[in-house]
C-alpha cells in the first residue's frame, strides 16, 4: 500500500509539519523547510529555500490541511484561497508523457521542490486516494491521516486517543444535560 499511495503519503507528511496540539512547526524557517524537502528527497542537498518560499509552503500547507477536512463531507467544496494563491505562485506545467496528463515542476531549487509536493495532489487524485486524506475532527489535533477504512468514515488520526477525547467530551457534556 505505501508504494501505491505514495503521493498521498508525502502530502499527509508535508500537512503534518505542523503539530497543532504542540504548536510545533517543522518549516518555521526558511533553512528547516530546505532540510524538509531535502529529507523528502525533492531537493538537491546543499540547496537552500527562501522566505519567499516559505510562504509558499505556509500557504499550501493550510490550504491542504483545509480542503483535507472537507474530505470528510461528501459535497464539493471550492478550493481554498491559501491553496489557490500558493498553487499560482508555483512553478507547474501540464504534460501528456504517460498514460495521463499530469503536473511537473519547472525548473530547479526550492520553489520547484515545493511544486512537486503541489503535483502530488494530481497523483494522489488519479490513484484514488486523495479524498481518502483527512484531518483529524479532534480540534485540539488536526493532524492529517489516509483513510484506509472500507467505507471511508473515518473521522480521527487515532480512536484511541482523539476518538476517545471526542466520545468522552460528547459523554460528559450529555450526562450534565440530564436531568437527576
Amino acid at each position: 500500500m505505501t508504494e501505491t499511495f505514495r503521493a498521498a503519503l508525502l502530502l499527509r507528511d508535508f500537512v503534518n509539519t505542523l503539530d497543532v496540539e504542540c504548536d510545533a512547526d517543522e518549516l518555521a524557517t526558511p533553512a528547516k523547510l530546505a532540510e524538509w524537502l531535502i529529507g523528502h528527497h525533492l531537493l538537491a542537498p546543499g540547496s537552500a529555500a527562501d522566505e519567499r518560499v516559505l510562504a509558499t509552503a505556509i500557504d499550501l500547507r493550510k490550504g491542504l490541511r483545509e480542503a483535507m477536512h472537507d474530505h470528510h463531507a461528501p459535497s464539493i467544496a471550492p478550493l481554498p484561497p491559501e491553496l489557490d494563491a500558493a498553487f499560482a505562485r508555483l512553478p507547474l506545467r501540464v504534460t501528456l508523457t504517460g498514460p495521463s496528463p499530469s503536473l511537473a515542476p519547472v525548473g530547479t531549487g526550492a520553489p520547484a521542490a515545493l511544486a512537486r509536493v503541489a503535483a502530488a495532489v494530481m497523483e494522489a487524485s488519479a490513484d484514488g486516494s486523495w479524498p481518502r486524506l483527512k484531518v483529524c475532527l479532534e480540534r485540539t489535533c488536526r493532524w492529517a491521516f489516509l483513510d484506509t477504512s472500507k467505507n471511508r468514515s473515518r473521522n480521527w488520526c487515532s480512536m484511541r486517543v482523539c476518538g476517545n477525547r471526542t466520545k468522552t467530551r460528547a459523554y460528559r457534556a450529555r450526562s450534565k444535560a440530564a436531568p437527576a
